[in-house]
């Protein structure tokens, strides 16, 4: 029993003497001071060279195109296949809403704007009709007008040489050079053109008033035309709501806007929703980015398309590829809700930040909207 004792009694006796011979050498103590302030050293001049060679931000997040869904119409929620969670591909179902009223108003829509268009041709057909009809008439109202005008113009033409001869006649009738049977033949012969002449003007009347018969007729194409015009806008009309209403049964049916994960959803089948009512949140998993905010004084260092080296707080160890693709050109403090005027006059300096976006490479989708990461930029030249 007492062997135990003395056993641990000579072994602690053995490591005292050792350390204390370890550290009464004095070459020993030396070597591990200078091992140890040569680490710290490397050590410090690691951690200067990389706030030379790059820029650092530490209270940055992830970010990526977070879209809220809502619905357009109103109406009850009849199936909400969108889980969250789930990955959707663009034009994938989300929700469907109830679109029974919304398809009986389609096809009543639909059934006027039919009934319009068959009202139209018909109208369309009876002014072919009209015009056909009355074209021939009115051509040929017109060459009758246009052959009684020149019947008229050669009997006027003829009236005029037999006054012309009548005169002459009746001259040498009064000298006694003519015979009164020569004097009764030109004057029967200028009655007789003058009798042509009233025909003939008589006739030019008479087609007259047949082409403006035929142009009264035709006065009914005026009248289809504007009844037409009134079918087209009729019809104008009647496509714009039906064109109206599809669209509401096509809102009825909520499709995804984007490739990407659902994060939460804010409705349940049966509910009633209200047009601008969230339904559901979803973004692209594989667009990320990092907005981070670097102080003015180092803005200077970045430029677009720096290399940047991104860890994130979740994945000790693990470091994610990034490259800048915009600067802002505007510091943070333009956009608080409460700017600061400074009306007093009293004035504390603070350093002010641009919004700087970086694009990470997304990795098996461990990146996610949200977390927080430290950001390294390269400083081009160093």
């Amino acid at each position: 029993m007492n062997e135990m004792p003395n056993n641990l009694t000579a072994v602690r006796n053995r490591g005292l003497g050792f350390i204390g011979g370890f550290m009464n050498a004095p070459n020993m103590r030396l070597k591990l001071a200078g091992g140890v302030g040569l680490i710290a050293l490397i050590a410090i001049g690691i951690w200067l060279y990389g706030r030379y060679s790059h820029v650092y931000v530490q209270d940055s997040r992830l970010s990526s195109t977070m879209v809220s869904v809502s619905s357009r119409v109103a109406g009850w929620i009849t199936d909400f296949p969108a889980q969250e969670g789930a990955t959707l591909q663009k034009g994938d179902l989300m929700v469907e809403i109830d679109s029974r009223e919304s398809k009986l108003m389609l096809a009543e829509t639909e059934a006027a704007l039919q009934g319009v268009r068959a009202e139209k041709a018909a109208l369309t057909a009876n002014r072919d009709q009209v015009d056909q009809r009355t074209r021939s008439q009115y051509d040929m109202a017109q060459s009758m007008v246009k052959e009684a005008q020149a019947r008229l113009s050669a009997t006027q033409s003829d009236l005029q040489l037999a006054q012309s001869d009548f005169k002459r006649i009746e001259a040498l009738y009064k000298d006694k050079v003519i015979s009164a049977q020569r004097w009764e033949t030109e004057r029967n012969r200028l009655k007789k053109a003058e009798q042509e002449t009233e025909r003939a003007a008589a006739a030019v009347e008479t087609a007259r008033t047949s082409l403006a018969t035929v142009e009264s007729a035709r006065l009914e194409l005026k009248v289809l035309d504007e009844r037409l015009l009134m079918m087209d806008a009729s019809e104008a009309k009647l496509t714009a709501q039906r064109d109206r209403q599809a669209l509401d049964v096509e809102d009825r049916l909520i499709k995804s806007p984007i490739n990407g994960v659902i994060d939460e959803t804010f409705a349940n089948p049966g509910e009633y929703v209200r047009p601008g009512q969230r339904l559901l949140m979803i973004h692209d998993p594989e667009n990320i980015w990092v907005n981070a905010n670097i102080k003015e004084g180092e803005i200077r260092f970045v430029k677009i398309g720096s290399h940047a080296t991104v860890t994130v707080d979740a994945y000790p160890g693990e470091k994610f590829d990034g490259k800048v693709v915009r600067i802002g050109n505007a510091a943070t403090s333009q956009f608080a809700l409460l700017p600061n005027p400074n009306p007093s006059g009293n004035f504390t300096k603070i350093a002010q930040r641009l919004e700087v976006r970086i694009d990470v490479e997304q990795r098996d989708r461990m990146l996610k909207p949200g977390m927080m990461v430290e950001v390294a930029v390269d400083i081009p030249g160093r």
